[in-house]
């Protein structure tokens, strides 16, 4: 990593182009040590010191495509069921790692395999180590059947919540079609209804005993950690664990298709949408990233084939989207394409038919093929940043150990996308995309019942295989005490880089923290309008403004620009809030100076070409529909105006309204610009490898010119906004969905320039962690949701208390009742306590060093500490007052800013069987 570093800062000095893909992809190394224990547990150790935190991530070779007949979800199922208690844990397992600060904890599985990973603080490791072992070879004993029936619960939620959204039945479809019967990988990840309704506690059970021993497992430690500390520690904890049976695999041949299969699916969706898929070989095949690179040249981003033929000239589709899902035995490409509002879907078939017949004839470019590969080794080199999570260097260590046994497979793939060629591409691509897909058009409608049952009662077929597997015995050999758990003692706090300014010529401010961890420099502007500051005539303006800056800048077109971005290997992005308006540079360390200069131009001087203006339009509508065809989508549109009023700067809808969109002229585009990106109200915000010596210049020569236009600043009034006098609630009706969204919120009497620890930290108890009493209760004990959380809004003036729970629809009048029951009890016969408030509190201060791995976490908490007027020690001072919050004080800041009887509540959700529920809860229901 560091020759790396070496040798982009030693290019970026002699003032040479950048350095060839092929020579960046042999300097990125993840340094790492592997031993295997006796057990055949599989252990990989990298070093990391740049943060006291150690990324634990153990990867079971275990996932949907290994279940037989009968048993889909299983895997998933499992997962569920690893977080709730081992026989020396006996307890819900996020519970134990928020207390040590743990972050990015979580749990996924997919077709080949079941993960679970967290960040812990150095001291926290031997817990993690405790706890993950536990799990492994002592769970049984805590697997009942009320646990069983709470996950099932949960699962079959967290279904229903995924097949709620638009789309959301087609992944079933295109499955089906592309694998035959019986094919291991015909069946989704989350399972059938049926077969997780019919799970025994023996079922499951048994598939623990048949694929969770070490011996089917790797265990990837990476950060503050080295060999000679991890290699006795794992053994003192996972050395006692005995080998499983080795875990039984179904065969997964490479389907051999030769015709196009189609058909048809409706949904409640906004657009049309043509999907098209090919079968592939596995990830191992070196044709994958070649195809890969062929499917992001045909539809991957701006500067593609598909989008530019399609979207950008001709105005058949709003959007493609293209790329290869690589798996362990097979792998597919797809293809998605949002067709334009009134275009006929053959229409556009049989021009995407075209398309591809003339790549698979002449090929890419040597230029095509080469951003591609700058964007892939771009990409991993940001992903070098973090330790662990869902995509740092563990994740690349663990893929490469379980699925190629190598855990340094990542610098094969790399080296294939570098040492891509136009021929090797074309070769590739008529290979593979020639023949044989699968298209599904998705027509705008009603669901059909064959597609709901498929979904719904599980149709999908999966191999016929042994379904008692042989039992694993319990260990006898002598282990670590496991009577009581590890202790965790001297929790480091947060250091917080040296923070350095300076000011322009011009008067713009410029923040710096260095970061030097990846050769990354990252670059925000930061202007006082954001999304408050839309036009209220035309809303939308802000949005539409946005879009259109990186579609034509100084000399060069949009898809120039997006050229040069791929070649650079830098991201550009305009993620705009409520009170700040932004555009961001993520830049490879040896291409800032071109990355800045492109970054000038799309800031300061945009075009606005009217005829991309009538394209991002068409785009712009088709997002606002798309939002009105989400449940998610409908409730966030729906609840700003009721909690704020219609006027009010903080009812903006951020995307607009059809009626705005639609008046927006390129006049209004120039005069918004005009009033929200200036140097006046500007400042700049930089976290990364740089020093201020090297970037002053820099900006100096791009943005010390720059001098505020003649017209007045947007200028933004704050109403103050009051409670209502009483809750309502709004419904909206969506037939036929298989889950009800509810949205709750009111507005608090505090702005985010106030003191708001104390609610903050309660709103953490009630609602934000996952171990809170929102979740506790409506998916643990009732499994009722997948989740349900509140939080406390981010505004710099009024903020709003919102509660979000997806559940089933039978419950959405109980699951109301019971949010508003235990929002009432925190202010009345179930206040706050010490316990609760020591957890809490512990928990924020611990996660402080694993929230601030990451540049872009320090880039925003640079910007905010400048939108609330903190100090620079804002974040480091925090530990102590956090220490100094006690129950009376955060349960006095409960009660007087959240008043839950005043919530105003949004359902998005089938009338016919909600709204009987609603008419119990005793507060008005307004049908919309």
């Amino acid at each position: 990593m560091r020759n790396l570093l070496a040798l982009l800062l030693a290019l970026l000095l002699i003032g040479a182009a950048p350095a060839p893909t092929a020579d960046l992809v042999r300097q990125v190394d993840i340094a790492h040590d592997s031993f295997t224990l006796d057990n055949g547990l599989r252990v990989i150790v990298h070093t990391d010191r740049k943060t006291p935190v150690v990324a634990v991530s153990v990867w079971y070779h275990i996932g949907s495509k290994d279940e037989p007949a009968g048993k889909t979800g299983f895997a998933h199922l499992f997962e569920h069921l690893m977080y709730y208690g081992s026989e020396n844990n006996n307890d819900v397992f996020f519970k134990k790692l928020e207390e040590v600060g743990a972050t990015d904890a979580n749990g996924t599985t997919y077709f080949d395999r079941t993960n679970y990973f967290e960040n812990v603080p150095t001291p926290a490791l031997e817990l993690a180590l405790f706890l993950e072992s536990d799990r492994m070879g002592h769970l049984l004993g805590a697997v009942d059947q009320k646990k069983l029936d709470a996950q099932r619960g949960v699962v079959q939620n967290e279904k229903r919540q995924g097949d709620n959204e638009p789309y959301g039945l087609v992944n079933y479809a295109l499955l089906e079609g592309l694998f035959p019967p019986g094919h291991p990988y015909r069946h989704d990840t989350i399972g059938s209804m049926a077969d997780l309704d019919a799970a025994s506690l023996d079922d499951v059970k048994n598939w623990f005993r048949a694929n969770y021993g070490p011996n089917n497992a790797v265990l990837v430690l990476a950060g503050d950690i080295d060999v000679a500390t991890a290699r006795p520690l794992v053994a003192k904890y996972f050395g006692d664990i005995l080998r499983g049976p080795e875990p039984r695999r179904f065969a997964a041949p490479v389907p051999k298709r030769t015709a196009t299969t189609r058909e048809t699916m409706r949904d409640a969706v906004a657009n049309p949408r043509l999907i098209r898929a090919y079968v592939l070989p596995g990830r191992a095949d070196p044709a994958v990233p070649l195809v890969d690179v062929a499917a992001t040249v045909l539809a991957g981003g701006q500067t593609s084939r598909l989008y530019d033929a399609l979207v950008r000239k001709e105005r058949l589709a709003v959007g493609v989207s293209g790329g290869v899902n690589a798996l362990e035995k097979v792998s597919w490409a797809q293809f998605n394409i949002d067709v334009a509002p009134g275009v006929d879907p053959a229409k556009v078939e049989a021009r995407v038919d075209q398309l591809f017949a003339q790549f698979l004839k002449t090929g890419p470019t040597a230029d095509e093929v080469q951003r591609v590969a700058t964007r892939a080794v771009a990409g991993t080199i940001r992903g070098l940043e973090s330790v662990g999570g869902f995509g740092g260097k563990a994740v690349s260590l663990a893929e490469g150990a379980v699925y190629m046994n190598d855990p340094g497979y990542y610098k094969i793939e790399l080296a294939r996308y570098a040492d891509a060629t136009p021929a090797s591409v074309a070769a590739a691509a008529r290979t593979w995309l020639a023949r044989g897909d699968h298209r599904i058009v998705v027509l705008p409608g009603t669901r059909t019942a064959r597609d709901i049952a498929k979904a719904v009662e599980g149709k999908a077929d999966a191999p016929v295989g042994v379904t008692a597997p042989p039992v694993r015995a319990a260990s006898t050999q002598p282990g670590v005490d496991r009577s009581k758990l590890p202790t965790v003692a001297g929790l480091p706090d947060l250091v917080f880089p040296p923070v350095e300014r300076t000011t322009l010529s011009n008067g713009m401010r410029v923040t710096l923290a260095r970061r030097t961890t990846i050769p990354v420099v990252r670059v925000l502007l930061s202007f006082d309008a954001g999304l408050a500051a839309d036009d209220r005539a035309k809303p939308g303006t802000t949005s539409l403004m946005l879009g259109l800056l990186d579609e034509g800048a100084g000399k060069r077109t949009g898809v120039e620009i997006a050229a040069a971005k791929e070649r650079l290997g830098a991201g550009i992005g305009t993620p705009a809030g409520l009170d700040r308006t932004r555009v961001t540079l993520d830049a490879l360390k040896p291409n800032l100076a071109a990355s800045l200069d492109l970054f000038a131009d799309i800031v300061r001087r945009p075009t606005f070409p009217a005829a991309e203006l009538e394209r991002v339009r068409g785009q712009a509508l088709a997002g606002i529909a798309q939002e009105l065809s989400d449940p998610g989508g409908i409730a966030r549109r729906t609840l700003p105006a009721l909690l704020w009023g219609p006027t009010h700067p903080y009812a903006s809808l951020g995307s607009g309204t059809p009626e705005g969109v639609k008046a927006v002229t390129r006049a209004d585009l120039v005069a918004a610009h005009a009033r929200t990106i200036r140097p006046d109200t500007g400042e700049i915000f930089v976290v990364g490898d740089t020093t201020m010596a090297e970037l002053r210049p820099l900006l100096e020569a791009r943005f010390g010119d720059w001098r505020a236009p003649t017209v007045p600043p947007v200028s933004k009034t704050f109403p103050t906004v009051a409670p209502p006098a009483a809750g309502r609630i709004i419904l909206i009706d969506r037939p036929g969905a298989p889950q009800s969204l509810i949205r709750g919120g009111v507005v608090l009497p505090v702005k985010g320039t106030d003191d708001l620890l104390a609610l903050r930290i309660g709103n953490d108890i009630v609602g934000g962690l996952s171990t809170s009493r929102l979740n506790t209760d409506l998916r643990e004990t009732k499994a009722w949701a997948y989740g349900v959380g509140s939080s406390i809004g981010d505004a710099r003036e009024q903020v709003s208390f919102q509660v979000v729970a997806p559940v089933q629809t039978d419950r959405t009048g109980d699951s109301i009742a019971a949010i508003r029951d235990i929002l009432a009890k925190a202010k009345g016969d179930r206040k706050i306590d010490a316990a609760e408030v020591k957890a809490a509190t512990e928990n924020s201060i611990r996660t402080l060093p694993g929230d601030f791995e990451g540049g872009d976490t320090l880039l925003s908490a640079l910007e905010r500490n400048a939108l609330l007027g903190r100090p620079d020690d804002f974040y480091t001072t925090l530990s102590g007052r956090y220490r100094k919050l006690g129950a009376r004080d955060i349960n006095a800041a409960a009660a007087a800013a959240v008043q839950p009887d005043r919530i105003i509540w949004v359902v998005v959700g089938d009338r016919k069987l909600v709204e009987p529920q609603l008419r119990k809860l005793g507060l008005p229901v307004e049908v919309r």
